[in-house]
């Protein structure tokens, strides 16, 4: 069974296939990264598959050899027979045959609980030379300690059909057999104790959902040690190193268990305060940390080149998500590097911002490579002409952990004066989740604060909004200095008067007070845009002509709103043949704009990329020079490439036209702009004003 889409990938396989076992069972497995030494990410199998792992492949692909798969029974792997036992000994026999399968000669186990860390273990003393390490996450050792008390109780009762199933008697094959989805929405609650775990719990809900009933009803077959003296005789062979980490609030093995595992092995134990049982989900980058610092660090351990230091430096993070963060950004750039001479600003950014950036001349990271695609995942979840903000961004978090980890790499490794982040939610969010990563100053930015549920998403999506804004709320007011400074962009009226669920806060009383509010940033200065007779002249336009401006938003979504607008321009025409329509359209591919079905009239502005309506020059001030706006009396579909792109064509009979009224009302044009007035670039609403 495919695997059930939690979002957009961070990081796709660089090679992927099948390990037959020998009993012809097929295991599907997906190997990234080259780096020098190789990670075997172990599955827990078959309640989960390999996308157990999602948090951690992005980055530990980037600095090693990675190898994951998906256990028979789970996932893209083959089904056994229900009727046969479960054997024990799948778990270490799987491993060596996906390590043959690519061709992995050794390499560092990473496991959790009884189907990654005993395997591990058992092949470390079997097969010395082919596990270079283990890393153990919450040892489910059977045997090793007594079953915690609550999971004890129900035990003799799982073959018995009860009355009622509450707690842990859910673990019941009559129960499991009726309502498989439910016992599996109550284990993963369990195993998250920690709060605002709602994501976390439908991913591995989906993944154990990816498997079958009866292969999870299994019996199972002999133990491969039945006794406390067998698994100190297994453990006892291990020579590697090995190291147990345990959450304080493990609802599924006891803590006991991973001091005894440590005990064996001679491993020293890490105990994480306020974790359950999953901790790679729900602390994706403490995990992340801990398995790199255990393999030695990878390529991440190649040394920086020293920099010269001149001068001060800061680095900004600017959403991607519509170029509008990315104009304000420049701006802020360009007035920071004004009053603090020799600032050097580097951004981390990715397409289509760094598109934009380097045509304002901005220096983009190196780094900035490594991030993933947040711009193709907001595509890919978009409709035809609609897209759910709150959803888009909750099933965006392994991109955001992928993405984060790259930013982490380039402060660990370079000194930076002065963290930005604008609506750099990965950074807010994994800071606030670690702040022991804190290391300068940091400043957030944003220009909206909470989400708010749309209606048709009833109960549910109330919940669901209310809790991620509540831990907003406590990230924020539990960490009170993690934000040095926290920068709403616009102003107090801009806020949704409401509440940000039931019981939390008032949003604007609460923005209020943990925000200054900067009003509106611009990226060009508004009073060279006051004269519409200049601004008409500068784009072709006849001072009294019927002008219809279309603007659509920052993502792919814009498309199919383009295409609706031309279809009705098109009956329009037929009352108002004189009108002309122009289109503005921020971050779509100029392939995509050469689609839209229209028959009239029309003028395409593209701004992706570099490409925008109004120019600003580097080094210059702002000018409203139009670059891209290309008209045609006919769009179609059967014309190759973009207007706003396309190799210059002979003048069609409207630009001749428009050409001819320039040099009639030209001077009108330059007498108009002669009384402009300056505007500052950096607006502030009366409210805030006042206020002050």
């Amino acid at each position: 069974m495919p695997h059930t889409d939690t979002g957009m990938r961070a990081r796709l396989a660089d090679v992927s296939g099948y390990a037959e076992r020998p009993d012809g069972l097929r295991m599907y497995y997906e190997v990234f990264g080259s780096g020098a030494k190789t990670i075997v990410l172990m599955p827990c199998y078959p309640i989960s598959h390999s996308r157990m792992w999602k948090g951690q492949v992005h980055y530990l692909a980037r600095h090693f050899r990675l190898v994951t798969y998906d256990g028979i029974g789970n996932g893209l792997s083959d089904h056994p027979d229900p009727k046969q036992l479960w054997s024990q000994s799948n778990y270490a026999n799987d491993c060596l045959t996906v390590m043959d399968a690519t061709g992995t000669r050794a390499a560092i186990l990473v496991g959790l609980c009884a189907d990654g860390v005993w395997p591990a273990i058992q092949l470390a003393a079997s097969d010395p030379e082919r596990v270079l390490g283990i890393l153990a996450f919450a040892p489910g050792i059977p045997w090793l300690t007594p079953p915690l008390p609550e999971r004890l109780a129900a035990r003799p009762y799982f073959e018995q059909e009860l009355e009622s199933y509450e707690g842990w008697f859910k673990q019941n094959r009559h129960y499991i057999q009726k309502n498989f989805r439910g016992f599996m929405e109550f284990f993963f609650g369990e195993m998250y104790p920690e709060p605002h775990s709602t994501k976390q719990i439908e991913d591995t809900v989906a993944y154990a959902l990816d498997g079958r009933v009866e292969t999870f009803l299994m019996d199972d077959g002999p133990l491969v040690a039945d006794s406390v003296e067998e698994i100190a005789a297994v453990c006892a062979q291990v020579q590697c190193p090995v190291l147990v980490v345990q959450g304080d609030r493990d609802h599924c093995q006891p803590f006991d268990r991973g001091v005894r595992t440590a005990e064996l092995t001679g491993a020293p134990l890490v105990v994480l305060p306020g974790s359950g049982h999953i901790p790679m989900a729900r602390r994706p980058v403490k995990v992340n940390q801990m398995i790199s610092e255990f393999a030695g660090n990878g390529d991440a351990a190649r040394p920086v080149a020293p920099r010269r230091r001149r001068g001060k430096r800061a680095l900004l993070v600017s959403s991607p998500i519509g170029l509008g963060h990315a104009w304000r950004d420049v701006a802020i750039a360009r007035e920071l590097r004004r009053q603090v001479p020799g600032l050097e600003v580097e951004w981390l950014a990715q397409p289509p911002l760094t598109t934009l950036l380097a045509a304002a001349g901005e220096k983009v990271h190196p780094a900035s490579k490594e991030l993933a695609a947040e711009s193709a995942h907001v595509d890919n979840e978009a409709g035809e002409h609609e897209l759910h903000a709150f959803q888009m961004i909750r099933r965006m978090d392994e991109i955001l952990c992928a993405n984060f980890m790259v930013f982490h790499d380039v402060v660990k490794q370079e000194r930076f004066d002065l963290w930005i982040a604008d609506e750099g939610w990965e950074i807010d969010h994994f800071l606030h989740e670690e702040p022991d990563l804190k290391t300068s100053p940091y400043v957030w930015m944003t220009d909206f604060c909470g989400f708010v549920p749309m209606p048709s998403g009833g109960e549910r999506e109330e919940f669901l909004v209310s809790d991620y804004n509540a831990e907003m709320i406590e990230h924020v007011e539990g960490n009170p200095g993690l934000r040095d400074l926290s920068i709403f962009i616009g102003d107090p009226v801009d806020i949704v008067p409401r509440q940000f669920g039931p019981g939390l806060p008032s949003i604007p009383e609460w923005t209020e007070a943990h925000h200054k509010f900067s009003g509106y940033v611009l990226p060009f200065d508004p009073a060279t845009l006051r004269d519409r007779l200049a601004l008409r002249r500068e784009l072709g336009y006849h001072p009294d002509a019927t002008l219809i401006v279309a603007s659509v938003g920052g993502s792919a979504v814009g498309v199919h709103l383009l295409r609706r607008i031309a279809a009705a321009f098109d009956l329009l025409r037929a009352s108002m043949p004189d009108a002309e329509l122009l289109m503005a359209c921020v971050r779509l591919a100029t392939c995509t704009i050469c689609r839209v079905p229209s028959r009239a009239a029309t003028s395409l502005l593209c701004r992706a990329g570099c490409r925008r309506l109004w120019s600003w020059s580097p080094t210059a001030a702002p000018s409203s020079t139009c670059l891209c706006a290309t008209t045609s009396s006919r769009t179609s579909t059967s014309r190759t490439g973009c207007a706003a792109t396309a190799r210059r064509r002979r003048p069609t009979t409207t630009t001749r036209r428009r050409n001819a009224w320039r040099g009639r009302w030209q001077n009108d044009c330059e007498r108009a702009s002669s009384t402009r007035q300056s505007r500052p670039a950096v607006r502030r609403g009366r409210q805030a004003s006042s206020r002050r």
